[in-house]
């Protein structure tokens, strides 16, 4: 990926989904212009699915993702149709993919779910050039579904920029107002970075919350500087006046928080991606969980990333470190990574989360919902790093 791409996490998602042999993956290339995904006549040709990044004009930088029908059989099969089903968490906008079969109680099923979860959804009548009638066929999916489908033809790209049209109109109004500095700093403002070089971080280069938050500082014409923690002092001092706000790493929150200007507003890579791409008040409410956990208590951490575990890393070390001392040694931590997150979270007394830079916030706003559902609290790293220190009421969210 160049430095000028739009990275996948931060791309709307549009997730293909339909019947097996329905016509999705030949879709997905008359939408793309390309051969993005592999077409057979045989059923079941795609089996995890396929997310390809791409920029489709008008709709911008986007992901498609290509499924495997949800119809799929077998213990294999049903395998396949649980990836879809993860597949559908990260969709922004979802097109259900209807042939000429009368039987559509799945695609019904599929599309009052998408509904439920306040997904855009829209119907397409694939393979026109095939079926019989495609006027009647439109018509019986539309007094079946209450919504109109596109009639379209994959092999003749009749119909296929309605498709465009209608992702653009199910655009969410606030689609592309998130930023992740929120209202923090304003045009002009000095923002002063710290960010440890440690083993954490890859060797030569920035990790990507750092990257995306000076890309779009830089973008909101932002003067910014840059810090380790062992040149902060020097780094205050060469400046005529303080910072308007320091942006740190989770890690060194308290040192630099006891170091700071009194003028400057702190904040942290991890707590601004909370408010990217979570619920920051949620995590914020949340966190107080913390100070009712016991030994005899269960908590979750989850990681978007899926690396190899480092030493001192910040998941896996530094946080289960921080809340046994806090709790007790005998606190039992869970650790999961990538889609690894749990359908049943009753036995947790607290999750506590990532930044998930990795994720677009559809994902992470699922994941947040399954809490709420369950009734457990959910939090963020650096949310979490700010109550243990006692700051989370000073910095900024």
């Amino acid at each position: 990926m160049s430095l000028n791409d739009t990275p996948r996490a931060n791309r709307l998602h549009i997730g293909i989904f339909g019947k097996r042999n329905s016509g999705k993956s030949s879709l997905i290339n008359a939408i793309t212009g390309h051969k993005t995904a592999l077409v057979s006549d045989f059923a079941g040709t795609t089996a995890d699915p396929v997310y390809k990044s791409m920029e489709i004009n008008p709709i911008g930088p986007c992901v498609l993702i290509d499924t495997a029908g949800f119809d799929d059989e077998g213990t294999i099969g049903e395998l396949r149709v649980e990836k879809t089903r993860e597949a559908a968490k990260k969709t922004d906008i979802a097109l259900i993919v209807f042939d000429d079969d009368e039987d559509i109680d799945m695609e019904k099923e599929w599309i009052a779910e998408f509904k439920k979860e306040n997904v855009p959804t829209i119907a397409i009548l694939n393979k026109s050039d095939l079926i019989k009638d495609a006027n009647s066929a439109s018509d019986y999916i539309e007094k079946s579904i209450g919504m109109k489908p596109i009639v379209v033809s994959s092999l003749t790209k009749d119909g296929i920029k309605k498709i465009y049209t209608a992702i653009m109109r199910s655009l969410p109004e606030d689609y592309d107002a998130k930023t992740i500095t929120g209202g923090i700093v304003n045009e002009g403002d000095t923002v002063l970075l710290v960010m440890p070089q440690n083993i954490q971080a890859p060797k030569g280069r920035l990790i990507l919350p750092q990257v995306q938050t000076i890309r779009e500082l830089l973008d909101r014409k932002c003067i910014v500087l840059s810090a380790t923690v062992d040149n902060l002092d020097e780094s205050l001092k060469s400046l005529a006046k303080p910072p308007h706000v320091i942006i740190t790493d989770s890690q060194v929150f308290k040192s630099v928080y006891d170091k700071k200007p009194m003028e400057s507003k702190l904040t942290s890579f991890s707590v601004l991606f909370a408010g990217y791409k979570g619920n920051i008040d949620y995590y914020a409410r949340s966190a107080a969980a913390i100070d009712n956990l016991n030994e005899n208590s269960r908590v979750l951490i989850s990681e978007a990333c899926t690396h190899a575990p480092l030493t001192e890393d910040i998941g896996r070390e530094k946080i289960p470190m921080l809340l046994r001392k806090k709790v007790g040694q005998n606190l039992t931590i869970d650790i999961v990574s990538g889609t690894d997150f749990p359908d049943d979270l009753t036995k947790y007394d607290l999750i506590i989360h990532c930044g998930a830079c990795m994720f677009n916030r559809k994902y992470v706003l699922s994941r947040i919902e399954k809490a709420k559902e369950q009734n457990v609290p959910m939090s963020n790293y650096g949310v979490v790093i700010a109550h243990l220190s006692g700051i989370l009421d000073k910095i900024g969210l």
